[in-house]
């Protein structure tokens, strides 16, 4: 265990502090440096926005999930005569049902308010045969809704109970699919930035390769040359997702809000401790960049033997 311990921090030294005539192997600037950059910055902020849709899904499917199952409506359709009776015995039943904290009729503005996104501002509510909402809240662990169903088809006959069930499952469902292409879309994400820089580290590699081989005549390993080249693109990555992670931050913060986007944006972005994840993105860069440069390094110094 010690000499792993120690190993590790031998090559973490050795990618911060790194080797100046090491380094000299690894051109500083130019078209791989340019790439190496340019590709981990650009997949910085994609990621960004991957994982803001992610944690955005499941905090939206997690409070609507809530209030569906907390919420159920009945609808109560009867001839005009007999709406109003129909509409009291089932109030009645649901006071006395175990499980249900309230029950309250919506009001002819609230029935508006909910059949004007489909039908306009100016729908007659009042003079449609629009059937009477009951709004059920539950407590505790809820109701049983099969009795209730029972029950009303004895008191109020025109009662049809909704619990909302039809509409919580399609929506988990979506949402876990939903969390499951952003995390998907991070995997890719990082694959595409592993191949960037697999391709930027073999093309300063083979540009280099004379310098390869004197410093290998005079005795250096090609553990050594590779580190060089580790150490500059890893520093490369870093800094290219570093940059790419503030940008795509501060593209979430300038984000439509709530009251413009309307209900299904909310919450897209990150709240309270979940801006702590974009941090680890550069840190995940920069180990892609390390492991996908120690690959090609490796490699192709081998086919240079």
């Amino acid at each position: 265990m010690k000499e792993l311990f120690g190993q590790f921090v031998e090559r973490f030294s050795g990618l911060i502090i790194g080797d100046s005539q090491a380094d000299r192997v690894v051109p500083p600037t130019g078209f791989t440096a340019w790439l190496t950059l340019f590709s981990a910055g650009a997949m910085a902020f994609l990621a960004v926005f991957a994982l803001a849709l992610s944690l955005a899904t499941s905090r939206l499917a997690d409070r609507w999930g809530d209030e569906l199952a907390r919420a159920s409506t009945l609808r109560i359709s009867a001839p005009e005569g007999q709406i109003q009776a129909q509409t009291d015995a089932a109030l009645k039943v649901l006071k006395t049902t175990p499980g249900i904290a309230s029950a309250r009729t919506l009001t002819s503005d609230e029935q508006k308010a909910l059949l004007e996104p489909w039908f306009g501002p100016d729908l007659p509510v009042e003079r449609l045969p629009i059937p009477r909402l009951i709004e059920i809240i539950e407590e505790g662990d809820g109701y049983d809704a099969d009795g209730l169903r029972l029950r009303l088809s004895a008191e109020a006959p025109g009662a049809v109970l909704d619990d909302h069930t039809r509409w919580r499952k399609p929506l988990i469902s979506a949402a876990s699919r939903l969390r499951l292409l952003g995390w998907l879309s991070l995997l890719l994400i990082g694959g595409t930035m592993a191949a960037m820089i697999t391709l930027a580290a073999n093309a300063a590699l083979s540009a280099n390769a004379q310098v390869i081989s004197v410093l290998r005549l005079v005795g250096a390993t090609d553990g050594y040359i590779a580190q060089a080249f580790e150490r500059r693109f890893t520093l490369r990555g870093l800094m290219g997702a570093g940059v790419g992670m503030i940008a795509g931050v501060l593209a979430t913060l300038i984000l439509p809000s709530t009251d413009v986007a309307g209900g299904f944006l909310t919450g897209l972005g990150f709240q309270g401790w979940h801006w702590l994840w974009p941090l680890l993105i550069p840190l995940l860069a920069g180990a892609v960049a390390y492991a996908a440069t120690r690959a090609a390094a490796r490699r192709t110094l081998e086919n240079m033997a």
